[in-house]
């Protein structure tokens, strides 16, 4: 069986939980919600394959779970290393005003004043809210410039994944 097309990397394993061969993983989001709800996780240990998910549950800020054809702790920790991607569709709904960080990749980012910033090269947590990674299109004669924006309503005004563009109250000169 091929890899889908729409895997996201969303933890690693970090080692095994009891004996009975459950894995303990570290989520790579405070939210886990995509590894408690997906049926189905591909990890990259031997090699990349599906895994069937029998029990999952949150265990502080891991995510403990039994996987098919993993049945001692042996096993489970023959798996410390391995990355989890889950599918994109498998990820839960949202309401209209949240967002999966993997969907803000690459938006165009525009000002009030019309004045294009660049796109989103990543998001990171600073503990009080997300923080946007904003890089320029890359000029010839300098160096890329890169804002960091904090994903927060006085400087984000508006989200349109349809037209991939965020509108922020950033100037150029920040």
């Amino acid at each position: 069986m091929s890899a889908p097309d729409d895997l996201v990397l969303v933890g690693h394993v970090s080692g095994a939980y009891g004996i009975h061969g459950w894995v303990r993983i570290r989520p790579y989001s405070s939210d886990a919600d995509a590894l408690l709800h997906a049926k189905t996780w591909w990890l990259d240990k031997p090699g990349l394959r599906d895994v069937d998910v029998m029990q999952v549950k949150g265990h502080g800020e891991d995510v403990v779970a039994q996987l098919m054809g993993v049945a001692d702790r042996n096993a489970a920790e023959a798996l410390r290393g391995a990355t989890v991607q889950v599918r994109r569709s498998h990820f839960p709904v949202l309401t209209g005003d949240e967002f999966y960080w993997i969907d803000l990749i690459g938006l165009q980012v525009q000002n009030l004043e019309g004045e294009l910033l660049g796109s989103v090269a990543d998001l990171m947590d600073n503990g009080a809210h997300p923080i946007l990674r904003v890089q320029a299109a890359v000029c010839a004669d300098e160096k890329p410039k890169e804002w960091l924006i904090p994903f927060v309503d006085r400087f984000v005004k508006t989200v349109n994944q349809a037209e991939k563009k965020i509108v922020v109250d950033w100037g150029l000169d920040f």
